[in-house]
């Protein structure tokens, strides 16, 4: 390891150990270093649950969305069979890109050499290779990724041996149960890409000690920061969460009437969860909302940014297109508050002058997101060892 890198390990690692109240927020070469992205590209990221988002944006038989697991292009579509599925978006020829963006398909053929694949990733066509005698249809089919659905959303991995989804997070489903996520109503999805480094995004959307400043002319209005609590239970190797409440005057965040899964608090109480290394979201009585994220370069991130809504509220809307219109409409503006603070804050690691101070209690989802780090980059290497 170069110094520089030893060093910043080092300092992530000690950090890690600390207890809550005397932690402090990570050095800033964590956020601008590249040697820290191409470990973070090796160890976290290539093999990692990564989420594509949900599985409702897939209703049925052909329907198809690409994502990128890092450099890795992916189509994800529902089969034949009923199930969504992902496979390598790469052609077994050539390597040619076989599709872009969404739509609807009964088969994937390639733009170059028209080899053709079905909705269970066999190839079935291959125009003129009876002559190629290490040819053979069977052996050629599209290279499988693991993909797990998990209360609605869809994770990809592509690593093998992942362990699954669900068991990851074993002890956070009974949390988010009777919000019954997986029948919310996917309203948008989109891509896009904000210039920082994907930590400062993660660690924002982690914590709620932003909120009444950053956003007090959204989400912050209604809120009751000092009524956040996380798990009682402590730090866990996949995921965090917290819980926050919303007043009686607040517009969102609140279960609608004809709600009957959830009882007492838990009406307006939202869950909070960030599922490791980079899938946020926001579980509320009445809609989510998530940014899944991948670091594209140290100073860019990118963002796969969605919503949905719990079917008893969209259901009572009379106008359902301008309530979805309006929706947005909010969340953007939210989005537009966090990108101005995520992109300030990489600027400032990049300064002469910038470091990392104390952490607040209300950022102890950001100390366990430290912890992730260090036990992911660390692992064996000795990080107090200084090499040149």
């Amino acid at each position: 390891m170069s110094l520089a890198l030893n060093t910043t390990l080092a300092q992530l690692q000690a950090i890690a150990k600390c207890p809550m109240p005397r932690a402090t927020a990570m050095p800033k070469a964590m956020y601008v270093l590249p040697e820290i992205l191409a470990k973070e590209e090796e160890r976290i990221f290539a093999a990692g649950w990564l989420c594509a988002g949900r599985a409702d944006e897939l209703p049925d038989v052909g329907d198809y969305m690409t994502f990128e697991h890092g450099r890795q292009p992916v189509i994800i579509f529902r089969g034949g069979d009923g199930t969504i599925q992902a496979h390598a978006n790469v052609c077994r020829h050539r390597m040619m890109r076989l599709v872009d963006g969404r739509g609807n398909a009964r088969k994937f053929t390639c733009p170059y050499h028209a080899w053709t694949y079905d909705l269970d990733g066999r190839l079935v066509a291959a125009p003129f290779m009876d002559k190629t005698e290490c040819f053979n249809k069977a052996d050629l089919g599209l290279h499988p990724v693991r993909c797990d659905i998990y209360q609605g959303w869809i994770y990809l991995s592509l690593d093998p041996n992942a362990e699954p989804v669900a068991d990851a997070l074993a002890d956070l489903t009974p949390i988010m149960a009777d919000y019954a996520q997986e029948d919310y109503v996917t309203i948008f999805a989109e891509d896009h890409v904000w210039d920082t480094n994907w930590k400062c995004l993660t660690e924002n959307f982690m914590e709620s000690y932003h909120l009444p400043v950053a956003h007090k002319a959204t989400v912050g209005a209604h809120q009751n920061t000092d009524q956040t609590s996380f798990d009682p239970a402590g730090a866990h190797d996949a995921y965090t969460y917290q819980l926050f409440t919303k007043r009686d005057t607040t517009p969102v965040g609140c279960a609608h009437p004809n709600n009957t899964r959830l009882k007492g608090r838990w009406r307006n109480t939202s869950v909070m969860p960030t599922v490791f290394p980079s899938h946020m979201y926001v579980l509320a009585p009445d809609h989510l909302w998530y940014l899944a994220l991948q670091p594209d370069g140290v100073g860019r991130t990118r963002i796969r940014y969605g919503a949905a809504i719990a079917p008893e509220m969209l259901a009572a809307q009379n106008d359902r297109d301008g309530f979805i219109a309006d929706t947005k409409a909010f969340l953007d503006q939210v989005q537009i508050e966090d990108k101005h603070v995520v992109e300030g804050m990489y600027r400032g690691a990049q300064s002469p002058l910038g470091s990392s101070g104390p952490l607040s209690w209300l950022e102890r989802a950001n100390h366990e997101f430290t912890q992730y780090l260090a036990r992911r980059l660390c692992g064996n290497d000795p990080c107090d060892r200084q090499s040149d």
